[in-house]
């Protein structure tokens, strides 16, 4: 099972990741940090921006599903399912259908992401309307292929965390045997 998973800042993508990864035995990979890594090969700091930036950079020069397709050189081999967790392009979509997995978009009430991104590092100096303001920039980018509101759409099923994290668990258990 190869599952691609999407959604806004502080929606729990990590969380849901990192149980997959704990609770099932997925292999998890993470696209920002394959990003990080290159910043960092770059020279240059990680922090939200810079990824962004050699994200974008990357993409322009190597298409929208690069990232993706580097990972799946990895996934293919595995012998245990699979979580990309970070998906934000139709590209990387289309990389992950390609090799048969599903999308799962994470979805949380705007102001309870807002408290869960203050306690993240790239984020804790934002103020609210900061945060709102740079939420719009990820939904509506100019490049139609990065706009996380496109890929959000493409999602085979949305999880909404606006409760417990048990609440968030038991919500993931049921997508994971069809029954949300």
């Amino acid at each position: 099972m190869i599952i691609g998973i999407t959604g806004t800042l502080g929606a729990g993508k990590g969380t849901a990741a990192q149980y997959l990864a704990q609770k099932h035995n997925f292999v998890y990979y993470s696209v920002r940090n394959f990003i990080a890594e290159e910043v960092l090969r770059r020279g240059l700091l990680v922090n939200r921006d810079t990824i962004t930036q050699v994200a974008n950079d990357m993409r322009r020069v190597h298409g929208s599903d690069y990232v993706t397709r580097q990972l799946f050189v990895h996934v293919v081999k595995e012998q245990r399912s699979v979580v990309v967790e970070s998906i934000r392009t139709v590209g990387e979509v289309e990389c992950l259908r390609a090799h048969h997995g599903v999308l799962w978009n994470i979805e949380a009430d705007q102001k309870l992401r807002f408290e869960r991104a203050s306690r993240m590092p790239d984020t804790s100096h934002l103020n609210f309307e900061q945060f709102v303001e740079r939420e719009k920039t990820d939904e509506v980018s100019s490049d139609p292929s990065q706009r996380l509101s496109g890929v959000r759409a493409l999602a085979d099923l949305t999880i909404v965390n606006n409760g417990t994290k048990e609440e968030y668990y038991q919500k993931i258990e049921a997508a994971l045997q069809g029954k949300s």
